[in-house]
């Protein structure tokens, strides 16, 4: 390679060297990739864009400079996550200058989010350890009852699982009931909260099936879930427990054991309780075809009974005929009564449990008098009236329309009573 300095040579200054602008970059370029081979780099990604051709192009920086990177359509379509400003990677590369543009750039070759590396090996070993002791065995698998009742939910109280699950719930079976084991599900003691919020549940023993999850996170938000201790608490469960942990493409170890694994927290309200809609048009259907069987039985009766009065042997003894039609007489009303009794016994089946599901909608209790309150201006609902303070606007809900008001601020002796005749319920 040829080596260069700028020096002026003595004499006219037509004898001093000029070189082209590529003869330096490619200079340029030789040297710096010969001094840096493959490379290892952290940084902050900034100025992320994912081209139209599949290609990434980003800056890694730290608080004192930045460099220019690509990561070609071929290498960056295996990574499991989604690059994304703000996000701390791990990058393997090397260091190439573009010529065009006279600039340095780390074209990558693998990427990592940086500090997962051991807890992902953590995960994996867990795993390994967990599998080889018969966790994840199928044949473990409790079946999750078609029509739970009572619903128990291991989750943080003010997260959006909660509120999806319970939105969920009430528009699919609203006869089914919620009780919730208000968890932390993340940081330090999570995992021992919600394994003790799993045994719990089993010790109370009311409830039919367990919804254990929160919403998505990265990998250390998830963590809790990933704790032998929940593991083991699920895995011991009498109970069947729906793992719905983060979104779809989040596995936790937590799901590996449970009985049922919903990739969200949505979906798992989904697959524990039946539509009330499809119930119904079940009983429709069921009513139809007993009406049918009915008609279809008594038609076949009237034809027998018509092939036998033609018969050769019934041709003459005429009271043999009008016995035998006396005794279809009684078959037909005791038939058609039974039938009757039971159409009717279905009609007010289907009738209570229309009932129930009517009783149970928003509109029916408010009609009764009820009134839902909410927080203005979120609209969040109020559920306790220890949750509000003085001076917080509200919206009530009546059966025919809502008003705002706001909340007069308390004396002390009010305060003292609020507490004192208030009831508090949790799990």
């Amino acid at each position: 390679m040829r080596s260069f300095r700028f020096e002026e040579a003595p004499g006219e200054p037509s004898s001093r060297r000029v070189y082209h602008v590529s003869e330096i970059t490619r200079a340029i370029k030789s040297r710096l990739e010969e001094a840096f081979p493959t490379v290892w780099v952290e940084g902050e990604i900034s100025n992320f864009k994912a081209h139209d051709s599949g290609h990434f192009y980003f800056s890694l920086k730290d608080p004192e400079a930045q460099i220019s990177c690509v990561m070609w359509r071929g290498r960056n379509q295996s990574l499991p996550f989604r690059p994304g400003d703000g996000m701390n990677v791990l990058v393997f590369g090397d260091l190439t200058v573009y010529e065009r543009q006279g600039r340095y750039q780390l074209d990558i070759i693998r990427m990592q989010p940086a500090g997962l590396g051991e807890l992902q090996q953590a995960f994996e070993r867990l795993k390994r350890k967990l599998e080889a002791e018969g966790l994840f065995d199928p044949g473990h698998k409790q079946p999750i009852p078609t029509m739970p009742m009572r619903i128990g939910v291991v989750t943080s109280p003010t997260g959006a699982a909660i509120r999806d699950i319970t939105s969920i719930i009430n528009r699919r079976f609203p006869a089914a009931r919620l009780i919730l084991a208000p968890v932390r599900v993340q940081g330090e003691g999570a995992a021992r909260e919600i394994a003790d919020a799993v045994e719990s549940f089993n010790r109370y023993g009311q409830v039919d099936v367990i919804i254990v999850g929160r919403g998505g996170g990265s990998l250390e938000d998830l963590w809790a879930f990933n704790e032998e201790i929940v593991a083991r608490a699920v895995f011991d469960s009498k109970i069947p427990v729906v793992s719905a942990v983060g979104h779809e493409i989040d596995f936790t170890i937590c799901d590996f054991v449970a009985d049922l694994r919903a990739p969200t927290p949505s979906a798992a309200a989904e697959l524990v309780v039946p539509d009330r809609e499809e119930l119904l048009a079940g009983i429709r259907h069921m009513e139809g075809r007993l009406l049918r069987g009915y008609k279809s039985l008594l038609s076949g009766l009237a034809g027998r009974l018509d092939a036998f009065r033609r018969s050769y042997g019934m041709r003459k003894p005429q009271d043999r005929m009008r016995e035998y039609r006396f005794r279809l007489d009684d078959l037909s009303r005791t038939l058609h009564s039974s039938m009757e009794h039971l159409l009717k016994s279905r009609r007010l089946t289907l009738e209570r449990l229309g009932g129930i599901l009517q009783s149970l909608a928003p509109e029916s209790v408010l009609r009764r008098g009820y009134t839902m309150t909410t927080r203005l201006p979120a609209g969040e609902i109020v559920t306790r009236a220890a949750l509000l303070s003085g001076g917080d606007s509200i919206g009530i809900r009546f059966a025919d329309g809502t008003v705002k008001a706001r909340v007069d601020p308390c004396g002390p002796s009010e305060n003292g009573n609020a507490k004192k005749h208030g009831e508090k319920h949790q799990f």
